[in-house]
Formats: structure tokens, C-alpha cells, sequence
């Protein structure tokens, strides 16, 4: 009975989080791209485009292009997914590593000389349907499902004129937190469909995906949470929450009775399947409710050490002006409710990909990853803990292997580790996002535009 009634109310949240759109979908083709819109990037001779890819007659999904600055035509191909489920992607490309940055009165924007696209050809993706200015009756709530869709998308991004000539370059997913889930599922799922072409069971062009990076990755609950609670008390800044608290979380973390969140956790490892979802979702409303959210006290859980937080991308792109020269025609929807509970209602946010991230590792695809260490969500923590527990050949010597200082020029950023293909990097006073981290004589993102530079060329970054 309760599971028919969340699948109800699953449903009908669905139905009021989809937006309507001007003009009807041509399912397998794109739609309504704009070129060269004039708005963000204004950097003279870079290609920009945007507009909507129908995979269904149910399922618009809006992507916004940027070339390279430099060397488009060999640069690789990244594309940016949002990390919290049900988040668009304008974020990323509006407040952290775009061609442009939204200033502080969240209707305009400014150049950044660190966007991504200096030195890659970056595609943001509003995904799944529902989220950002993507559209549609789809309804999607497992990262299975997603990678199909952007699957499906890219067939068609890559079969129109415009841009196929990008399918033979190197292609990377980047994102943060949750998104190493979501990096990790649509890597694997791209991978095992290019053997599918080549094995003539599945028609369609291959992805040639070589890197990923994740920031804060979140990708093991029963491993990481725990770190939640060392990263309160040990964190370079401040002991976030009382000592009484501390104690009271630790002992929640524990209890052998149907409050502790360990159990719950391990109950949802115990049974993850689709047909036991209601133990999932239960853990990782617990995990996140109960146990983390208090730990982090009154403090900003993106930037310990800082009250500011990023603009929001809601005013700039619900103007009717700038979403006409963008060729927008759907309602914007920065933070869609709806999409992330049809998340957390199939357990997404508390099951273990770990083994996606080793699997990847063991098949030589490069992997960036970071955490700022004034970051609590995606903490460095959690982070160097999943690093130093993945099986694989390459980091078995993670826990082991020195730290060195990550430079850029003259300046000192952070530490990093680097055992091929697989590179870490902590930096010193960087939030969640590193796209806005700034120190010393360097700017913003610039920092994070050479991490990303070196990641996915695959370059030493001593």
C-alpha cells in the first residue's frame, strides 16, 4: 500500500513539475538552435550554440554549446552535468567554469577568462527532463535512465552538421558531489554502448570517452558518512557544531536499533534492487535529515568559512529577453523539486557506484578528482577516504603516496596525489566550488582551469 501511494504522489508531483514549450517536438533531431547568440560568450570568433534536442515525443532536452578558444577543432569535448540531482546545469556554466559569470545582481554577466572552454569545447546539458529549461511527460528517477536519455541525446548532438565534426575528439564528463554518481553511471552506460555498435547490437555513433572529474564525490555512503562527523571536529577552521552534538550524532551513527543511520545504510546495501526502494529512500532521508544536515550547524555547507553563497541563476535566465536570443522557449527551472524526490524515492542518493569509478580507473579512463577543504558537503574528507579505499591497481598505494603542493605559477593552491590514470587534488580555502576560488595574485577559477587542463590531457601536474 505505501509503496502504491508514493508512486502516486511520485506521479502526480511529475505532472506539475512539467513545463510547456512553444513549439512541438521533432523527436531525433534538434530544435530551435540559435547561433552565435551574443549572450555570455563574447569572445570574438568563438562559435557558441543553443537550443533543444527532442529524444521523444515526451523529452526535450536544452543544451548550450560553447567551442574552444583555442583549437576547437582538436580540442576535447566536456560536458558539464549538475552534481545535485534535479539542479540545471546553468549553474555550473553561470557560476562556476562558463564563458561567463553572473555578477552579483544576478541580471548580468561578465567574461571569464578560466572559463573551461579556453582549453576545451564544453557542453552544458540540462538533464533529466524537467530540470533547467528541458522539458517533457518523462519521468525519470534512477541515473540508469538519465545516461540513456543523454545517450540518446548525443546521438543526435553528434548527427547533426553543425557539430559532428566533435565525435572523433576526446570526450570527458565532469561534475561534482552526487555527480560522481552521475559521471560515474553515464561513462560506464556510454562505454558499454560503444561495445554494443561494435558488436552490431545496438545502432548509433560511438562516444569516445577518455576522462571524467568529480568534485566531493559522494559515491559510498557506508564508507564516507562517517567522515561527516570527522570533518566537523577536524576541519582547518572551526569545530563546527557543539561537543554534545557531536556525541549525540556519533551515537545516532551506531545504534543497533532502528534509528541508526549505519543500519539503515547497510540494510539498503542489503537489499538494492528497485523492488526494495522504500529501505533506500528511507536511509538517505535518515542520513541526510538525521545526521549530516546537523552536523554542519550554522555554518554554510559549501564554504565553512565563508557566508557568501553563488547567485542564483533564476532571475538572469527567466528574463523573457535573454531567453529569446537563446532561443529558450520552455520555463526556466534552476532547482525542479519534483525531479530530485523521484531521485531520493529510488534510493539514487544513498546506494554505492563505487565499483562504476573503479571500473572506469581499471579501463585507463583518466579520472580528476578534488575537494576544497573549506567545503563540508563534499568534504576532502569523505573524499580521500573513498580515494584511498578503491580497488584498483592504480590507487593501492593512494593512502601511501606523498602528498605534494599544487602550484599555479608562483602560487601554492593546495596538495595533490597523482598514481595514473587517477589524479587528487585538496585545495587550500576552496569551497564546493573551486570555479570560484580565488587566492594570492590569482583569479577566479584559475586555479581550477589548470586543474582541468592538465586532467583531461592527461598531463603530469607536478
Amino acid at each position: 500500500m505505501l509503496s502504491a501511494l508514493l508512486a502516486a504522489a511520485v506521479a502526480a508531483l511529475s505532472v506539475v513539475a512539467t513545463p510547456t514549450a512553444a513549439s512541438a517536438p521533432t523527436p531525433g533531431k534538434l530544435r530551435g538552435v540559435v547561433e552565435n547568440s551574443g549572450v555570455c560568450e563574447t569572445t570574438t570568433g568563438v562559435y557558441q550554440a543553443s537550443g533543444y534536442g527532442d529524444i521523444s515525443s515526451d523529452g526535450s532536452v536544452w543544451f548550450w554549446f560553447f567551442e574552444a578558444r583555442n583549437n576547437p577543432d582538436t580540442a576535447p569535448l566536456t560536458v558539464w552535468l549538475q552534481g545535485e540531482g534535479g539542479t540545471s546545469s546553468m549553474v555550473g556554466l553561470l557560476t562556476e567554469n562558463g564563458p561567463c559569470r553572473l555578477n552579483d545582481d544576478e541580471k548580468t554577466v561578465a567574461l571569464n577568462p578560466y572559463s573551461f572552454n579556453q582549453v576545451s569545447n564544453v557542453l552544458y546539458i540540462d538533464q533529466p527532463i524537467g530540470v533547467g529549461f528541458s522539458y517533457g511527460s518523462r519521468n525519470i528517477s534512477t541515473t540508469q535512465a538519465a545516461a540513456a536519455d543523454v545517450w540518446q541525446f548525443l546521438q543526435i548532438f553528434f548527427a547533426d552538421s553543425r557539430f559532428a565534426k566533435y565525435q572523433k575528439n576526446d570526450f570527458g564528463l565532469w561534475s561534482e558531489h552526487y555527480g560522481g554518481t552521475l559521471v560515474s553511471t553515464f561513462a560506464t552506460y556510454f562505454l558499454n554502448q560503444n561495445d554494443a555498435v561494435d558488436a552490431g547490437t545496438v545502432s548509433g555513433v560511438k562516444i569516445n570517452v577518455k576522462n571524467i572529474g568529480i568534485g566531493g564525490p559522494y559515491m559510498d555512503p557506508l564508507l564516507q558518512l562517517p567522515y561527516y562527523l570527522d570533518y566537523t571536529v577536524g576541519n582547518p577552521y572551526a569545530q563546527l557544531v557543539s561537543a554534545s552534538t557531536i556525541l549525540e550524532q556519533d551515537r545516532l551513527w551506531y545504534a543497533t536499533d532502528n534509528s541508526g543511520i549505519q543500519k539503515k545504510v547497510q540494510d539498503c546495501y542489503a537489499n538494492n534492487t528497485s523492488n526494495n526502494q522504500l529501505i533506500c529512500w528511507d536511509a538517505g532521508l535518515a542520513a541526510e535529515q538525521n545526521f549530516y544536515d546537523p552536523l554542519v550547524g550554522s555554518f554554510n555547507q559549501f564554504h565553512v568559512n565563508s557566508n557568501k553563497t553563488d547567485p542564483s541563476t533564476t532571475t538572469y535566465l527567466s528574463d523573457s529577453t535573454i531567453q529569446s536570443k537563446i532561443g529558450a522557449t520552455s520555463q526556466y527551472t534552476e532547482d525542479n523539486i519534483y525531479v530530485a524526490y523521484n531521485f531520493k524515492t529510488t534510493g539514487s542518493w544513498i546506494r554505492n557506484s563505487r565499483p562504476l569509478l573503479e571500473g572506469l580507473i581499471k579501463k585507463n579512463i583518466l579520472v580528476g578528482m578534488w575537494s576544497g577543504d573549506a567545503d563540508f558537503i563534499g568534504n576532502h574528507m569523505l573524499t580521500e577516504a573513498l580515494a584511498a579505499d578503491l580497488d584498483t591497481d592504480a590507487t593501492s598505494d593512494f593512502y601511501f603516496t606523498q602528498w605534494t603542493p599544487y602550484k599555479v605559477g608562483s602560487e601554492t593552491v593546495g596538495q595533490f596525489k597523482q598514481l595514473p590514470p587517477f589524479t587528487y587534488v585538496r585545495f587550500a580555502g576552496a569551497g564546493h566550488n573551486i570555479g570560484d576560488f580565488a587566492t594570492g595574485s590569482l583569479g577566479k577559477g584559475e586555479a581550477a582551469l589548470q586543474f582541468f587542463d592538465q586532467t583531461i590531457h592527461g598531463q603530469t601536474i607536478a
